[in-house]
């Protein structure tokens, strides 16, 4: 009996990945033909990476429309079919086959030329968009994240560079992450690299950074164009020149990409200026991985006069290696840093909380140590951890709230609960600072 136990396992374990890789290809097949291969009908230019997926293709979208064409986008935040938008309450950036298919047939019956799609790891790995060839692949970047489900990076990167593996039309490749020259190994019939790097294809030049705004030239193989970008940050200005690559590579001139660019406001919860009379800056942004999050403050810091202020928390049943880092890097860059709760699922939200704030002393500059109870608080209530946030915040501070971005719900054990970072800390202004 023993030996037939051990068997039994040994064949589970050796037969299982197997079983559910053929399942997920057999869903993702069953879907193209359950909704006559709408892909066949699309331009569909797909966007992978870390970070960076759902600002790069709003702004890929935009830049199309600017063009005359019609587009359906895919994104973290929400779908849009043509003209119609749909909240994206589904905690998930690359749907299922069967939705994800429904979505790209109702594109075609739009009359949709494109459709823009954020692709995950997970939904690589899983075979969620299977029978789709895109035909523009972009990489944004790869950085610490999802190694609860990947389990070492060598394989997370290995699920990314499966949307490259079928020769697109055009290959896309941010020239500063140090994983892209496996990306640029794979066949395309052209490829663009954009970044910061000389030798990129699509560079900028003459960044200048302001608090809401980034001013750069970029540079191009069709020619230079000043950009007045009305977000802040370089990575949004990596964001924009991955953007002008995929409207390079459709041909799209530069002018109609600079207006589509200067018109471009921003996606709601992505560095997401609240504005209620008060007299210090109030962002949020979805932030959630270390890369991210570093970004972020490293994009506020300089421009903040007075203190730093950061609310964060990390989401549970997800790669738990990262809150200590995430933790680490507030206590590095944030004068004042409050651990909250963020989408614990069916984990104890206390227990995550402890996990991210033991990062925030051992990240604290040594000239800056950061004592709990002074420096850094824990404060289990959300709500109330934002308005601890915004009633101690000064002139000329910046206060951050990071993890939910652009979210309308929180994910706990008693399932979805209504949540809205951007609505609280709106609702928390307009109580304390009389507008006008």
């Amino acid at each position: 009996m023993h030996r037939l136990l051990i068997t039994t396992k040994d064949w589970i374990r050796t037969r299982l990945p197997g079983l559910v890789d053929g399942w997920h290809r057999g869903q993702g097949m069953w879907a193209a033909y359950r909704w006559g291969n709408p892909a066949s009908s699309l331009k569909i230019i797909c966007i992978t990476g870390t970070n960076g997926k759902t600002t790069t293709a709003t702004m890929v979208a935009h830049i199309l429309r600017e063009a005359g064409k019609k587009v359906g986008v895919l994104t973290t935040y929400e779908f849009q079919i043509d003209t119609k938008k749909i909240p994206n309450d589904t905690k998930m950036t690359t749907m299922v086959p069967s939705t994800l298919y429904k979505l790209l047939r109702q594109m075609v019956e739009a009359g949709c030329e494109y459709a823009v799609l954020e692709v995950t790891s997970h939904a690589l790995r899983q075979h969620r968009i299977r029978g789709i060839i895109p035909r523009v692949a972009v990489f944004t970047n790869l950085t610490h994240d999802h190694l609860d489900f990947h389990e070492t990076f060598g394989e997370y990167r290995k699920a990314k560079l499966m949307l490259f593996e079928h020769n697109p039309r055009t290959s896309v490749v941010n020239a500063d992450d140090p994983s892209s020259e496996h990306f640029l190994k794979l066949s395309a019939f052209q490829h663009f690299t954009y970044g910061f790097a000389k030798h990129a294809d699509i560079t900028a030049r003459k960044v200048l950074s302001e608090v809401h705004a980034t001013l750069f030239t970029a540079v191009t193989p069709v020619g230079q164009i000043a950009i007045d970008l009305k977000v802040p940050g370089r990575f949004n200005v990596s964001n924009a020149l991955g953007a002008l690559a995929v409207g390079i590579a459709e041909g799209i001139p530069l002018p109609v990409q600079k207006h589509a660019l200067e018109t471009f406001g921003g996606v709601p919860g992505r560095m997401e200026q609240i504005k209620a009379g008060q007299p210090f800056d109030v962002i949020v942004d979805f932030a959630h991985s270390p890369d991210a999050l570093q970004k972020i403050y490293e994009t506020l810091r300089p421009t903040t006069r007075g203190r730093l202020i950061s609310v964060l928390g990390a989401m549970g049943r997800r790669d738990t290696s990262k809150r200590p880092i995430m933790g680490a890097l507030a206590g590095r860059f944030a004068d004042l840093v409050i651990v909250t709760n963020e989408d614990p699922v069916d984990e104890d939200p206390l227990s995550i909380m402890q996990q991210v704030a033991r990062g925030v002393p051992r990240g604290a500059p040594k000239r800056a140590k950061k004592v709990e109870g002074k420096d850094y608080f824990i404060i289990a209530n959300r709500r109330e951890a934002i308005e601890f946030a915004l009633t101690n915040a000064k002139k000329g501070d910046t206060v951050i709230i990071t993890g939910k971005g652009g979210e309308h719900w929180m994910l706990t054990a008693e399932g979805k609960i209504p949540w809205d970072d951007v609505e609280i800390a709106r609702s928390i202004l307009e109580k304390h600072y009389a507008r006008g």
